[in-house]
Formats: C-alpha cells, sequence, structure tokens
C-alpha cells in the first residue's frame, strides 16, 4: 500500500503527479478537469442522526398543536434553555470585532485562572420578541433553572400576561430541565404551581432536536454574535453585552445576575414527589405534562 489512499490530494498536488508521469497540467487545469467530471471541494454535512427517536416527528407535530393552542387562548409560550458556560477573564472568545489592534488573551483557557464562572439561562418569550437572561455564577442545576424562570414571571410574564391561567414552556429533553429529573418538575411545581396558582404545562424537544428549540436561533445566537471576539473578563460585560442585543426584528433582551449557590447532587423524597399534581399528556408522556395547582 502506497499510502496515497490517505493523502489529500490538492491540485498542486495532482499537477506533480502528472508531470512526473510525463502530463503537462498546471494546477488550474487540474481543476478544470475535475469540474468537468463532477468533483468539487465539500464539506461534511451533520444529517445523520443516531439518536433520532422513533416518535420524534409525532413530538413535533404534538408541540405545534398546543403552540396554536396556548395563542388562541392568549396564554404565555416561553422557550428556555442553558446557553454554554463562559469563564470570566482574559480568554479567547471565537469570532471577530471591529478594533485597532488585536486583543491579546491567555494562552490556555484553564478553570484556576478564572476569575470565576457565568452561567446564562435564557427565556424566550416569541409572542413579544423578548428575551431574558438569568447569569448564574455557581452551577447549572433544576431549582437554577426554575429561579431564572421565577424571576421571568415576576419581572415580565405577569406584566405582559395579567390574566394568566397557564404557562407554556418549552425546552430540551436534557440539562438542568430535563425530563427524567425529578428535581425539575418538583421545583416547578414548588416555585411556579404552589406559589404562583397557575398550571404549567412542559413539551420536551425530542433528544438530539435542541436546535429546533426556539431559544437557540433567535436568543442565543445574537448574544454570541453580540459578543464575538471579545474576551468576557467580568460578569459586568457579560450583562453588558446580553442587554445590549438587538434585530432588524425588535428583539430586545434584559440580564439580571444570580449569584445564590446551588448545590449539585439534590435529591427529591420520594413521599414529596408523589405529592405533585402531574398530569401526563400523549403521545410520549415522557415529554408532555401538565402540573397543576392542588384542589
Amino acid at each position: 500500500m502506497t499510502g496515497l489512499k490517505w493523502t489529500r490530494r490538492s491540485t498542486y498536488k495532482l499537477s506533480a503527479t502528472l508531470a512526473a508521469e510525463g502530463m503537462a497540467a498546471c494546477p488550474n487545469t487540474v481543476a478544470a478537469l475535475l469540474k468537468e467530471n463532477g468533483f468539487s471541494l465539500k464539506r461534511n454535512r451533520k444529517e445523520i442522526g443516531e439518536t433520532q427517536h422513533p416518535q420524534r416527528n409525532a413530538q413535533f407535530e404534538h408541540i405545534a398543536v398546543t403552540k396554536d393552542e396556548f395563542q388562541d387562548h392568549g396564554q404565555p409560550m416561553i422557550s428556555v434553555d442553558s446557553k454554554k458556560r463562559e469563564l470570566i477573564g482574559n480568554f479567547l472568545n471565537s469570532g471577530q470585532t471591529w478594533c485597532r489592534e488585536i486583543k491579546r488573551v491567555s494562552v490556555h483557557d484553564f478553570r484556576t485562572q478564572a476569575k470565576g464562572v457565568a452561567l446564562p439561562y435564557g427565556i424566550y418569550d416569541w409572542v413579544n420578541n423578548t428575551g431574558t437572561v438569568i447569569v448564574g455564577t455557581s452551577h447549572d442545576t433544576s431549582e437554577f433553572a426554575v429561579d431564572a424562570i421565577e424571576t421571568w414571571l415576576t419581572s415580565y410574564g405577569w406584566y405582559h400576561y395579567p390574566d394568566m391561567t397557564e404557562l407554556l414552556i418549552l425546552c430540551d429533553a436534557g440539562g438542568s430541565n430535563s425530563c427524567r429529573t425529578h428535581l425539575w418538575k418538583y421545583a416547578l411545581s414548588q416555585r411556579l404551581v404552589q406559589e404562583h396558582g397557575i398550571s404549567v404545562r412542559v413539551c420536551h424537544y425530542p433528544s438530539g432536536a435542541s436546535k429546533w428549540n426556539p431559544i437557540d436561533h433567535r436568543l442565543f445566537s445574537q448574544i454570541s454574535l453580540n459578543w464575538a471576539g471579545v474576551p468576557l473578563t467580568s460578569l459586568q460585560l457579560v450583562l453588558n453585552y446580553i442587554r445590549t442585543v438587538s434585530t432588524k426584528t425588535g428583539l430586545t433582551v434584559d440580564a439580571t445576575l444570580n449569584r445564590k449557590r446551588y448545590d449539585t447532587g439534590k435529591k427529591v423524597p420520594k413521599e414529596e414527589f408523589n405529592q405533585i399534581n402531574i398530569t401526563p399528556h400523549m403521545p410520549l408522556p415522557q415529554w408532555n405534562y401538565t402540573i397543576a395547582p392542588h384542589a
């Protein structure tokens, strides 16, 4: 075996190989011949989903019907998710920005060299095209996620929806708002349902389909663009860049800092979890359920 099979053949290498065989062809000619024979430079494309659930399409259809139902009744619908953890310090931040001089940052992104971490948890209300981001400094737990939603509810939710009786939450199937986490459902029951007297309906996107969650492409992508190429050297800088996000469609974003400490590994006793007034919905009860106040 010559090893040619494992070599990336550029037009320059192909031209040199042809010359060695007695056939003169410049790299541009080689490129033209390749195009005539159906060859072109191509990238890999992510299309094969190994984790695709057999009822994936049915869940998307259920989410669409549920959204229409809430919109018809004038009830709020929010999309929630955790954004990537950001190290606070003079570290590399991907992207480019207009500046006179190159910003020099640390060669390595070591956690021990960071001033802290920023854990953005976002809530996107697409009816009003507004985003709310709660930036935590501890751990991305289910309690932190529900506290973030409760902050949105008290600060913005009741203002925009004074007649609210039910809230629809769209989220991924994993992470701090995982459909398998008892603490997520218990915290929703205690902090939102019981304290505010509303029902909460949750619809999880199928595994491997998080990029269809509206918050990812309507809010988080805009935040990443806004601070692209800027080292996040302080928490205040993180908040400022989030608050100044705007789009031609009228998106406005607010940000709040949450310095509360959240412990990982917290469990909910079985007898307390069984007291939740939860009703599963078809077609996939593990992904669709309503948590209602006790009668």
